[in-house]
């Protein structure tokens, strides 16, 4: 494939936590931060993190992207509202939040095949092993890191900094 027909991040849709068709290219030009996220996981305190994060670089320029995904040990199981709901009341998030995704198998939504595609993980394998792995997308569109789910967000923010 050519640079000029390589799929690229803005290429892809995703239907938001409400099931409304949102094409990526709608964050053209932002720094984007994308993660699978659970509800009852041991990571999911990291909604703080990652609302403080957006709350303190999205004038500048930051979108923080959350996929809720239940492949991993079952931990999101509630429907779409009910996903939208806890993450308000207990976390007071604020970014965009989507519908539920697979971000593995065969059923991987085109968005984490990319990403997965562009960053490799730990040994070179593609696969997310578990909830909260987050992708750092620069303002064009590039994977510019890959971070598992023990990296903070508090720990990202030098890096996106240094994207805006």
């Amino acid at each position: 494939m050519t640079e000029a027909t390589a799929p690229e991040i803005y290429d892809i849709s995703a239907k938001d936590v409400d099931g409304k068709d949102v094409s990526l290219a709608t964050y053209k030009g932002k720094t984007l931060l994308v993660v699978n996220t659970a509800s009852k996981c041991g990571f999911t305190p990291q909604y703080k993190g990652l609302e403080e994060l957006y709350e303190r670089f999205k004038d500048r320029g930051l979108v923080v992207l959350g996929f809720p995904c239940n492949q991993f040990g079952a931990q999101e199981p509630g429907s779409e509202a009910e996903i939208s709901q806890f993450c308000e009341i207990n976390f007071g998030v604020t970014f965009p939040l989507f519908s539920k995704v697979d971000v593995n198998g065969a059923n991987a939504h085109p968005l984490f095949k990319f990403l997965k595609g562009e960053q490799k993980g730990i040994l070179g394998t593609e696969a997310i092993k578990w909830n909260f792995t987050k992708f750092l997308v620069d303002r064009g569109g590039h994977v510019v890191e890959r971070y598992g789910s023990s990296t903070t967000p508090a720990e990202l923010a030098p890096v996106i900094e240094s994207l805006l």
